[in-house]
């Protein structure tokens, strides 16, 4: 599958800059107004929210490009049954979508194949951000198989247009730039780095994508990469890749600045995306408008609306990380050390034990 040219990755840059000028713009305007006037509205203060969090989700989007385009992402190719990953990835998403009052509808056979566990997650995760910013109805998910040659096909079946619109034959033109958004070239430069070929239609306001999958696990075939070299390629992604966890979303809840400081001091050359709240009533906020992967929080505002929160959250997404920092003494523990499934580890240990310690949480994703 071609990958794209030197002039295709310079059209990525542009729109990656536009993407983020626009809504920075916006913002300014807002910031001028304020400046002026010195107050501001619940309205304008809505919209300056939703610029910075716009230019600031670009900046995501081009963070997980760049990664694609370095040339140093190496693929550990193992067994990953597809059809579980999905509905994992449509169970920690389901708040985002009721949120946003759209049903997804499935129709998924079990499916299994080789890929990279990690850029599998972020493909199917890139897809529902693009499926989501665009549909103006339910969102269709279909996992089936080709008669022959044998292919794991997963279609994504919306409509793009308003449904009072669809009985209109012609397309406005842009009528939907969101459709070739840089949520959509992540999505498609993720699928060509997977060896998954991207099929997109549009007609008369509905947008079908299908994702082909070539390499199926079959129960008799041998794992593509000997143990050797999944030992290094491993070791490549632990070690080698500057930003291992670029594009992931880490929620820090403490009300104490400085650990919050430390926290995002510990995980700032990983390249994740970090939010950070004081309170559990900011988190349970946050986590309403769509979770992240990973809930790191302060052992001192252990109470009961944080446990029905850890709960409400585990029954959503039941491999979701949460990391508890504890302020003392106390040994790191991985999730499958403790009764409750929470990771833990000691404020001290932060520095040298949580960039390690999430990059094992957060596995378990995959």
């Amino acid at each position: 599958m071609p990958e794209p040219t030197p002039v295709q990755w310079a059209d990525i840059v542009q729109q990656l800059g536009a993407e983020i000028a626009g809504p920075l713009s916006a913002a300014l305007e807002q910031i001028q107004n304020l400046a002026t006037t010195g107050q501001i509205d619940r309205r304008g203060l809505r919209l300056l929210r939703r610029s910075v969090d716009d230019a600031r989700t670009a900046g995501m989007l081009g963070q997980q490009l760049a990664r694609l385009a370095s040339g140093r992402l190496r693929l550990n190719r193992e067994r990953q049954h597809l059809t579980q990953m999905l509905r994992s990835v449509l169970a920690q998403r389901s708040r985002e979508t009721q949120a946003r009052g759209v049903q997804v509808r499935q129709s998924l056979k079990p499916v299994e194949i080789w890929a990279d566990g990690a850029l599998l997650f972020a493909l199917l995760n890139a897809l529902m951000d693009w499926a989501l910013a665009n549909t103006h109805s339910s969102v269709d998910l279909r996992l089936d198989l080709t008669p022959w040659p044998v292919k794991a096909r997963l279609s994504c079946r919306f409509a793009h247009r308003s449904l009072d619109l669809l009985g209109d034959d012609a397309e406005p033109q842009g009528e939907s730039p969101g459709l070739d958004s840089l949520a959509w070239r992540l999505l498609e430069q993720t699928a060509i780095t997977l060896g998954v070929l991207p099929l997109r239609e549009q007609d008369s306001g509905i947008t079908l994508l299908t994702l082909e999958f070539n390499q199926l696990a079959p129960d008799e075939a041998p794992p593509p990469d000997s143990t050797h070299a999944r030992l290094e390629a491993e070791a490549e992604r632990m070690g080698g890749n500057s930003r291992p966890l670029a594009g992931c979303q880490l929620l820090i809840l403490s009300a104490n600045r400085e650990l919050r400081t430390e926290a995002q001091a510990a995980v700032r050359h990983m390249g994740m995306l970090v939010d950070v709240v004081g309170s559990v009533a900011e988190a349970e906020q946050f986590c309403r408008e769509g979770l992240p992967h990973a809930l790191l929080f302060d052992a001192a505002l252990m109470n009961e609306a944080l446990l029905q929160l850890i709960a409400a959250v585990t029954r959503d997404a039941p491999d979701f990380s949460f990391v508890e920092m504890f302020d003392g003494e106390h040994r790191t523990q991985l999730s499958t050390a403790t009764r409750d499934g929470v990771a833990r580890i000691s404020r001290r240990h932060l520095p040298d034990a949580l960039p390690s310690l999430l990059m094992f949480e957060l596995a378990k994703r995959t």
